[in-house]
């Protein structure tokens, strides 16, 4: 079952989410939330997709890149991101920790902005603490578009979205984005938009 995707507005969005319980953890009820959520990310199609997007206040992401995403990047920008397949998994109740601060700028769009992307910085490589569908307890360390794929996720969690992150300048509907910025570096599009290249230290 595909659920509504709720956009940015809705009270949820912005509120932080709750820890399952291990009653709710354990439940029927959150099996088929699970379920519905990947029903629904792949429907939209999107890589990830926060239990506050379609309307629940509960710590749950699920993730997933699917290769047939990236067809559309060169091997150049693949290689740029740092963006390779990631199969689907589930993570409950988790923790963010940046082990590499070293900012990564690109463009991200997201499910509950729809029709918009911007460029956003993010931490290099993050670990994730969390549990699984089944309550056992999972570390994953993320580097790249991994990486930022879990902290655009986790911002949701937060009630964070990446309009917060963006650098303004760069905002743009999803269109223009394909004609006038995709396959472009990043460089380029700072200097197109008249903006200071990062200090990198």
């Amino acid at each position: 079952m595909v659920l509504k995707i709720v956009q940015a507005g809705d009270p949820v969005l912005r509120r932080k989410a709750r820890d399952l319980t291990p009653e709710e953890l354990a439940s029927p009820e959150t099996a088929r939330l699970i379920e519905q959520m990947r029903d629904t990310m792949r429907d939209a199609p999107g890589v990830g997709l926060a239990a506050p997007q379609v309307g629940v206040g509960l710590r749950v992401i699920v993730i997933e890149d699917r290769a047939e995403y990236q067809a559309g990047l060169s091997e150049r920008e693949l290689a740029a991101r740092g963006r390779k397949p990631v199969p689907f998994h589930v993570l409950i109740n988790p923790r963010l920790v940046v082990e590499d601060a070293a900012p990564a700028e690109f463009h991200e769009g997201c499910l509950s902005v729809s029709g918009f992307a911007a460029l956003v910085p993010r931490a290099n490589a993050v670990r994730v603490d969390a549990l699984d569908e089944h309550g056992q307890p999972v570390t994953v360390q993320a580097r790249g578009w991994y990486a930022r794929i879990l902290q655009h996720e986790l911002d949701h969690l937060d009630g964070t979205l990446y309009v917060d992150r963006m650098e303004t300048r760069s905002f743009s509907t999803a269109e223009n984005h394909r004609r006038y910025q995709a396959g472009r570096s990043t460089a380029e599009l700072r200097a197109e938009l008249g903006l200071p290249v990062p200090d990198r230290g």
